[in-house]
């Protein structure tokens, strides 16, 4: 934390490129400092290397923040952008499933049919461990 009277300094950003060359090797390259390369049989190993090669060139290497970009070919990027695109739609999926289940737990277990946990655990294919804390959940947000 700053000190009184103190700026604060902020975080410089520095793009990093990652290709492989044709002896199988990822180069790193920092954007807009000249010269600052390196290499490694990994990216972790190229992206460790980058950091240090990066504080002969830069005094704020250490804190600066790194935004790595891996070149890929198409096909890969392709697959890694499908990938990713699906385990967004998996996740907005699954806070939508947490949701109804919540609801299904609460009708279930409120109101008229007042069902035992274990019964709306069999209905709900959940365990009555899981609908106890859905139980739980629901009277804490009410």
């Amino acid at each position: 934390m700053p000190r009184e009277g103190m700026v604060e300094e902020p975080v410089k950003t520095y793009r990093v490129v990652y290709e492989r060359d044709e002896s199988g090797w990822w180069v790193a390259s920092v954007r807009g400092v000249r010269g600052c390369h390196t290499q490694g049989r990994t990216v972790d190993e190229a992206r460790r290397r980058i950091v240090e090669a990066m504080q002969l060139f830069v005094d704020d290497a250490r804190t600066a923040r790194i935004i790595d970009e891996v070149k890929l070919p198409t096909q890969a990027a392709r697959a890694v952008r499908t990938y990713a695109t699906l385990r967004r739609r998996a996740e907005q999926e699954d806070r939508r499933a947490a949701a109804a289940a919540r609801r299904a737990v609460r009708v279930l277990r409120g109101g008229r049919l007042k069902m035992s946990a274990r019964d709306a655990a069999r209905l709900l294919r959940l365990s009555h461990q899981r609908v106890h804390q859905l139980s739980q959940a629901d009277a804490n947000e009410r």
